[in-house]
């Protein structure tokens, strides 16, 4: 079973919310993992969600910290690039764990679908 970190910037939820609705089919067969409030939105669409805390409250480092032991394999991130965030030492953090453990990162919709879909192919033999 794929294990995949769901995290979006306040902006960015409900993004993340439709992407996930998208992909409900891909997804529901995948382990989520999800800061706080992100994972609560998901919940509320049918999903099974283990709920970090919120990012600044130290979700993002808790989803590190799951990579770094081999407990996560790729990690949605719906940054807002435009405002401005406390805790951006944390989501750099987050972004640099995912480079030394070779964790695919999507920060948009469009390189989270790709993600996926390479997921998909690689489980079906075809990647």
């Amino acid at each position: 079973m794929l294990r995949i970190g769901l995290i979006a910037h306040d902006g960015k939820k409900p993004e993340m919310v439709s992407f996930v609705v998208a992909n409900k089919r891909f997804l529901s067969s995948a382990k989520i993992y999800a800061t706080g409030t992100t994972g609560k939105h998901i919940v509320n669409e049918g999903f099974d969600v283990e709920c970090l805390l919120s990012g600044p409250k130290g979700g993002d480092a808790q989803i590190a910290a799951l990579i770094a032991t081999g407990d996560i394999d790729a990690v949605i991130f719906f940054r807002d690039p435009l405002d401005k965030h406390p805790h951006e030492p944390d989501v750099q953090m987050l972004m640099r764990i995912c480079d030394v453990h070779n964790i695919p990162l999507a920060t948009n919709p469009k390189s989270a679908f790709l993600i996926l879909k390479g997921m998909h192919c690689e489980n079906e033999g075809e990647g």
